[in-house]
């Protein structure tokens, strides 16, 4: 089995997938972090294929960076807070490691001040 990488976002307060959210994928090593990946959630919550396709798959340590500011203020669940205050979570970064060629399932679930995740299937 090829390994690959894919995710979702669940908007946990209001009980629905998080649609819109913009998600980068970093490849961890050493010191350097590059960037090999971008996608947008779906209605779904979802991205549209895997963020980490069987073909660029590698061992390793990533990086998932949720830029979930913009939605949290779109769908007001911010409201209140002043023109320019900072939000409490604006991007949620997660890092964890790939250590065998296998389905890797990182989700994000979301809500304007917390979050949670689990290696899923």
């Amino acid at each position: 089995m090829a390994g690959y990488l894919t995710t979702h976002v669940l908007d946990t307060a209001r009980g629905v997938p998080a649609e819109g959210i913009s998600i980068l994928l970093f490849r961890v090593a050493g010191g350097s972090v590059e960037k090999i990946a971008q996608a947008v959630t779906n209605a779904d919550g979802r991205t549209d294929g895997p963020i980490l396709p069987e073909g660029a798959f590698a061992v390793g340590e990533y990086e998932l960076v949720f830029e979930v500011g913009e939605y949290l203020r779109q769908t007001g669940q911010v409201a209140g807070l002043e023109e320019g205050a900072p939000l409490f979570l604006d991007r949620v970064p997660i890092r964890f490691g790939m250590a065998e060629a296998a389905h890797y399932h990182v989700p994000l679930l979301l809500s304007p001040y917390g979050y949670s995740t689990y290696r899923g299937s």
